[in-house]
């Protein structure tokens, strides 16, 4: 049992340009177990622009895998779901799909996209989180 999540370690980030207004921009925080190939954490999605997607928290999971080749060391893909609510006049919420890909060196630095209702952000720079900055 001990060895189930052997090499884990967390992960923190962006997708996204960040800076750019009005762009979407994707925070992760992410445990990895790379000798299970998993990755589980939290996405938060924010935007510049109030609306119903100006804020989301997306439980996710994934798969991490290691490439062999070049400066893209590892790809990674989550996905999850959250509760997207219709702003007035309309009435309801439904469950509503996250997903993200991403191709990263060792450091979690390199590219990729995500989409959730009714966005499509590709072809974004990943930047990971200095972890000096957490403290």
């Amino acid at each position: 049992m001990s060895d189930l999540l052997a090499g884990a370690y967390l992960a923190k980030g962006t997708i996204g340009n960040v800076g750019t207004p009005g762009a979407p921009v994707a925070s992760f925080s992410l445990v990895v177990v790379p000798s299970q190939h998993s990755v589980s954490g939290t996405v938060v999605i924010t935007q510049a622009i109030q609306g119903p997607d100006s804020h989301i928290v997306v439980p996710v999971t994934g798969k991490i895998y290691a490439t062999g080749f070049g400066k893209v060391i590892q790809v990674v893909s989550l996905k999850g779901q959250y509760v997207h609510s219709f702003p007035p006049p309309a009435i309801g919420s439904l469950l509503a799909d996250f997903d993200a890909h991403l191709a990263v060196d060792n450091e979690w630095n390199g590219t990729g996209g995500f989409s959730y209702y009714g966005h499509n952000v590709e072809n974004v720079p990943v930047k990971a989180v200095n972890q000096a900055e957490l403290v």
